[in-house]
């Protein structure tokens, strides 16, 4: 495989990453580590370009894609440990004719069954990507292969992560495709059935959006939620959208149609975070109430906005984006983590700048609470250091965040640095992590965790579940009738963990 610039995987960023936006107030000393420069190994077999964050695996490591790199150039699947000892998990187009797809971009998502389940944007049959599970010994399967219909009529580009629902089947989104060219909703069973459940701009002027970017999320009441990024006001500027298990579709919000200059933001692109009160939260690229002069790709209104809505369409801004020391131009998903904060990422922006990221700064890590409070958490110093551009962080179980950098670190094979790996202690202490995070009373789920051998209780909401312990980093547990909504906990030898999110059931 041929290796593409720079520019091109910038590109690439701008349509698949959504991040958000720091506080002014500079954070105390926080403890953050590189624990891996990619490309440091004979011909990059480490791979590059790491645009998808971390998952956590059933065995404690840290699982990611690379979009290049690999034993055959054209990106590979790894893993890695907490301590930064990495290891080539998979490589891509390994297969005749790179029948198994090449270039994953987004992140893996975990089963419930112990697979990894993700997507390339090219190769497979048809030459623009695939849907494929690996198991846990590294064995691929393709289980389907984008623009299999006419005219592209099925997707293609699947930039977010697939999310499993709670009936066992995964949901995704693909930005280009379908019968207009404008993105649609899937659904895929485990075993490779597949289904177009929406598809955009089915009607004149695109009322339903253009584009959708990012993972979807599950709420509550069993709904999925995404956004649509727009086409920066040439059709649209972005919306907020639902979709019913049984596939009606609702528009949320339209973003830019509160006057002025966007000042509820425009170009959502990195999906949406549910919280513990039930609201969606999300962040919008551009938009908001402050002048942003220090843009790399283009100058306009607004820093970028983080905003909740109602699982009925009521959006309020919590946060418009106060300008370059702050952070700017969120493109990375929030995640909601254990202290009942979210934490995200800005593309540019921050107190250091440096080859590459100059003069935009070099992004930074954030927490914001729900009712717009923030606070950095670390700025990037970039080029030759410890990178910048960061992928949707990941909140592991220890209680540590884990992530990577699409360009930067210590490397300068890549014209502005191959990316990195990280970790950030922010003091949380361990929890456990359900897989999926909602499901049916009597499915099996995976509890994730440390240090688990000898656990004597799980229960779910307070309901004790049959459970085994699988390993010191794995539970299998069977959620019992009479479960409801709420926190699981375990109790292991050393204390009782409980999970950083509550669980969702139905019956």
């Amino acid at each position: 495989m041929t290796r593409r610039s720079a520019a091109y995987v910038y590109s690439l960023v701008a349509v698949a990453i959504l991040i958000l936006a720091i506080s002014a107030t500079p954070a105390a000393a926080q403890a953050f580590s590189t624990l891996h420069n990619f490309c440091t190994v004979t011909n990059c077999t480490d791979g590059y370009y790491s645009s998808s964050g971390l998952i956590q695996g059933t065995d404690g490591n840290y699982y990611g894609t690379a979009y290049y790199g690999g034993d055959f150039g054209a990106g590979s699947v790894y893993n890695i440990t907490a301590d930064g000892d990495l290891t080539t998990f998979y490589s891509f187009c390994g297969q005749a004719n790179c029948a198994d797809g090449y270039h994953p971009w987004p992140a893996l998502v975990l089963g419930s069954d112990g697979r990894f389940y993700g997507t390339t944007t090219d190769g497979g049959a048809n030459g623009n990507g695939t849907i494929f599970s690996l198991t846990g010994d590294g064995t691929l399967t393709t289980l389907y292969n984008f623009c299999s219909q006419a005219n592209c009529a099925d997707g293609y580009y699947s930039g977010g992560a697939l999310l499993q629902g709670t009936d066992g089947n995964y949901y995704g989104l693909n930005s280009f495709g379908g019968l207009n060219g404008a993105g649609t909703i899937f659904r895929i069973t485990p075993s490779g059935t597949y289904t177009t459940l929406h598809t955009f701009c089915s009607q004149t002027n695109c009322p339903d959006g253009i584009y959708p970017r990012g993972a979807l999320v599950q709420g509550a009441n069993g709904n999925f939620y995404g956004v649509t990024s727009g086409d920066g006001g040439y059709t649209s500027y972005g919306t907020v959208f639902s979709i019913t298990p049984s596939d009606t579709f609702t528009i949320l919000h339209t973003f830019c149609s509160q006057g002025g200059v966007c000042k509820d933001g425009f170009d959502p692109w990195g999906g949406l975070a549910q919280g513990n009160d039930g609201n969606l939260y999300g962040t919008t690229e551009d938009g908001g109430t402050e002048y942003c002069e220090r843009r790399l790709n283009h100058s306009g209104p607004g820093c970028g906005t983080v905003f909740k809505i109602t699982p009925g369409g009521r959006l309020t801004t919590i946060l418009a984006l106060p300008g370059p020391k702050a952070g700017e131009n969120p493109t990375a998903q929030l995640i909601l983590a254990s202290d009942g904060k979210f934490y995200g990422a800005t593309m540019y922006g921050g107190t250091h700048t440096n080859v590459g990221c100059a003069p935009a700064g070099c992004g930074t890590l954030f927490s914001i609470t729900s009712d717009g409070a923030l606070r950095t958490v670390h700025n990037f110093r970039g080029y030759l250091d410890d990178g910048y551009i960061s992928a949707q962080l990941l909140q592991g179980t220890d209680g540590n965040f884990y992530g990577s950098t699409i360009y930067g670190g210590t490397i300068g094979y890549c014209e502005f640095g191959c990316g990195t790996v990280f970790s950030l202690s922010q003091g949380l202490s361990p929890f456990v992590k359900p897989i999926p995070p909602s499901t049916r009373v009597g499915t099996s789920v995976i509890i994730l965790g440390n240090n688990l051998t000898g656990s004597s209780s799980v229960t779910f909401n307070g309901t004790a579940a049959i459970f085994t312990v699988v390993s010191n980093t794995e539970i299998t547990a069977t959620v019992p009738s009479g479960a409801s909504t709420g926190e699981i906990q375990v109790v292991t030898p050393t204390g009782t963990l409980t999970s950083n999110v509550s669980f969702g059931v139905t019956n």
